[in-house]
């Protein structure tokens, strides 16, 4: 398995909620494959946790709604002892990251660093072309991503 695991989900036909698609399309040949896998997903799945643990850092891509001004990019860390909810929702087949992250820890024991990339969607509504903002800001999000990737490495190999 490779080192990092970009996972980016996301319905391709629902404008702005198919950007982890594009930018997972736009990132394909950046890396080696031994060293990062990327999956393009509609929805994450509890199988999803022993990826998760067979890697050293994970990073999720995705479309957010709500959350700042169209086009806004934003990169968090996941912290499994920060109280996020890691629990997989009951009779639910689509699971959030920092659930996924919990099945890695208890079924397998692998915490590996994890973090989810988004970028505030505008629209919503049938369609498979993005807004503008979203289009605009993709670049922003391939570098951060790059970014990440680049320190998962440096940090997989005991560097700072």
């Amino acid at each position: 398995m490779p080192r990092v695991l970009i996972v980016a989900y996301g319905n391709p036909l629902r404008s702005d909620d198919g950007l982890a698609w594009r930018a997972g399309e736009l990132l394909h040949g950046k890396f080696s494959a031994d060293e990062v896998e990327i999956l393009c997903l509609q929805q994450l799945g509890p199988e999803l946790g022993e990826s998760a643990s067979r890697c050293e850092c994970m990073i999720f891509v995705d479309a957010a709604s709500g959350a700042g001004n169209p086009g806004e990019v934003q990169v968090r860390e996941f912290s499994l002892g920060s109280g996020e909810a890691t629990e997989a929702p009951r009779f639910c087949h689509a699971l959030p990251p920092s659930a996924i992250l919990g099945l890695s820890e208890r079924l397998y024991g692998a915490r590996p660093r994890a973090y989810c990339v988004t970028i505030t969607g505008e629209s919503f509504e049938h369609g498979e072309s993005l807004s503008s903002p979203v289009t605009a800001a993709l670049p922003r999000l391939i570098a951060r991503i790059e970014e990440l990737v680049q320190s998962c490495e440096r940090t997989g190999r005991g560097q700072p």
